[in-house]
Parts: C-alpha cells; structure tokens; sequence
C-alpha cells in the first residue's frame, strides 16, 4: 500500500489522501518512486468537471513530476536507482502521431492525472518510454515543474512559430505557470518580450529582470503593445487566458503575427475577429505539452542553465487541497510543488 491524493467525487470535498495499492508494473514499464509534482489548472478542472475528458472516479491526481526509478526491465535505458522526469502522457507509440515523433497528438494517449492515475502518490507505473533521465544533482522543485507549464511552454516559443533573436513575444498574464515558463524561454531565445500583469509588485517583479511590463487592469492592452514597438505590434503572442484577454491579443500583433493558445481558463469562446484574421494575415495555432524530443531539449537547456523555473510555494502531498487554494490566489507567481518524498 502507498499514500496517494485521490478524486473520489466532484468539488473540493471529492479531494482525498489516502492509502491505495501500490500500481502494477506490467513488461516494459517501469516502478517509479515520486520526490515531488506539481499542481497545473487541470488539476482544478478535474476535480471540478473533468467534462469531455475520459475518464472514471476514483482517480489518483497529478500530472507530472520527478521521481527515482524503483523496478525496470533490462535494457529499457533506464535504470533503477536513476532520477527521470516523467513524461505526462502514456501514448501508444505505434501510431502515426507517435511515429512522427509528435506524441501530444496520439490517438490514444491517456494524460497522468486525466485518463488515468497520477502522480499525487509515492508511486507510479509508467511506459519506460515516457521516462526521461536526468542529472542526480538537478534541483527536485524545479524538476517537478518541467512536465507540463514548461513543456506547454517549450511548444509555443519555439513550434511552429519560433521565437528567436530580434523577435517581440507579448505574453498574457504572465505570473501564471505557462505563462511565466514562455516568457523565461522567449528571453533565453533572445527574443524581446512584454509581459501584461496586475499589481505593482508584480511589475516590479518582471521590470528587475529587464522585461517590459504592461498593467491589464488599467491599460489598453493593444494601444500599450503598439506604443512600445513604434506601431508594428507583436511578432508572437502568448495567451493561455481565453476569452478574457483574445480580443487584446489579436489586436496586439504585428502583421504576419501568430498567436499561440494553450488554454481558455475565462472562457471558450471568443470573437474570431474573422476580417482581422485575414486583412493582416494573422495565424492562431493551439498547443498542449510537447513531443519526447521536445521535452528533452527542454530538460537539457534546464541542466545547461538556460533558465530556472520560479517556485511559488511548496506543499506536501497531505496538503494538496491547500496548495488547490494557492493556485487560485491572485499573488501567486510561477509554480506550486507537491513534495512526496
């Protein structure tokens, strides 16, 4: 038997730690002992709705995280006793998604913590594929959070609209998980970026580490954005708000421009602005997680010192509602660590 954090109902009072038999460990996959994970808005999405994501109660949570691999078959490229960051999906690795290497996209990837159980527990089973090792050294918080906001975040910098040297990024609420992750990563890529945020210690915040800064509450977004960039706008905008902010966002880029989506958390749907789309030639692209590759690449710029992640606060794994209660506080900045082991 094993601690774990499980969702037995809907609503906060559904949220459970608990005792529950240690998971299977079938051929080819392996036994992983969890040091630490990290909360991610599905969280709250799951354990309020979970509406058009397959899945049965109970369920252990949890997403992503770090941890040391206890069983493993031979010859899997791991072995027991090393550190693995987890990858956030079981995905099937025959289909043609997975084939192309582009694994988010598999027909029938089941997400830790959406489809199946997660990584809110002391141990988890998971595909050796979907492992990926990393230095012993390597700081365990910041490890935790790499898995899905930095990972979501590697995609929309650096997809199919790369940000690179001389490029401006406007990145949308950026105290959030995601959104903090992109603007980290469009500076390391040399990019330009402005930042919209609430509050003048947040902006203090971001002005410390040389990023422009932009208050939403009592400024015009776009008008802000073009006085900055004398009137081109932003080459790429970063948004994982939704409809809230979709207007400001569109209107925001410069001709040619793309807005990159990863999320809809005040709303789904928004004005199209069709004439705009097409008069500018604008392009919109959603993005979730990233690829094996990806994600590799994105641990290695972590190991290199490319960046380091920003730890909000860290809770233990029989505080987990607590931890729920932070995420949705509005002086939380960067990410939120579940500390198992």
């Amino acid at each position: 038997m094993m601690k774990a954090v499980v969702l037995k109902e809907r609503g906060a009072a559904g949220v459970s730690h608990e005792e529950v038999p240690t998971p299977d460990r079938p051929f080819g996959w392996a036994r992983v002992r969890m040091l630490a994970a990290s909360v991610n808005r599905v969280d709250l999405y799951m354990r309020d709705s979970g509406a058009g994501i397959t899945h049965a109660l109970p369920m252990t949570m949890g997403v992503d995280g770090v941890g040391e691999i206890l069983e493993v078959d031979p010859g899997a490229g791991v072995a027991a006793g090393e550190r693995v960051l987890l990858y956030p999906g079981d995905f099937c690795g025959a289909c043609r998604h997975c084939l192309a290497g582009d694994q988010p996209l598999c027909r029938n990837i089941r997400i830790l913590g959406e489809h199946r159980d997660g990584t809110f527990a002391e141990q988890v089973s998971l595909p050796a594929r979907s492992l990926v090792k990393i230095r012993p050294d390597g700081n365990v918080d910041q490890a935790a959070v790499l898995g899905v906001a930095y990972l979501t975040a590697w995609r929309m910098v650096f997809g199919k609209a790369p940000a690179g040297p001389g490029s401006v990024v406007l990145v949308q609420g950026a105290g959030g998980g995601v959104s903090y992750a992109a603007m980290q990563l469009a500076r390391m890529a040399g990019a330009r970026v402005i930042v919209t945020t609430a509050g003048e210690e947040k902006r203090a915040h971001f002005r410390a580490l040389g990023v422009e800064t932009i208050d939403y509450r009592n400024t015009d977004v776009p008008k802000a954005v073009l006085s900055l960039t004398e009137g081109e706008g932003a080459d790429l905008v970063i948004d994982n708000v939704g409809e809230r902010t979709w207007s400001a966002s569109l209107r925001s880029l410069a001709r040619g421009g793309h807005l990159v989506t990863c999320g809809a958390t005040t709303g789904a749907h928004p004005s199209a602005d069709i004439q705009r789309l097409f008069v500018r030639q604008l392009s919109v692209h959603g993005s979730t997680m990233g690829s094996m590759e990806e994600f590799r690449r994105l641990i290695r710029a972590w190991e290199a010192g490319g960046f380091a992640p920003l730890i909000d606060s860290v809770f233990s794994l029989a505080d987990v509602p607590a931890a729920f209660e932070r995420l949705e506080h509005p002086a939380r900045m960067g990410k939120i660590v579940i500390r198992i082991a």
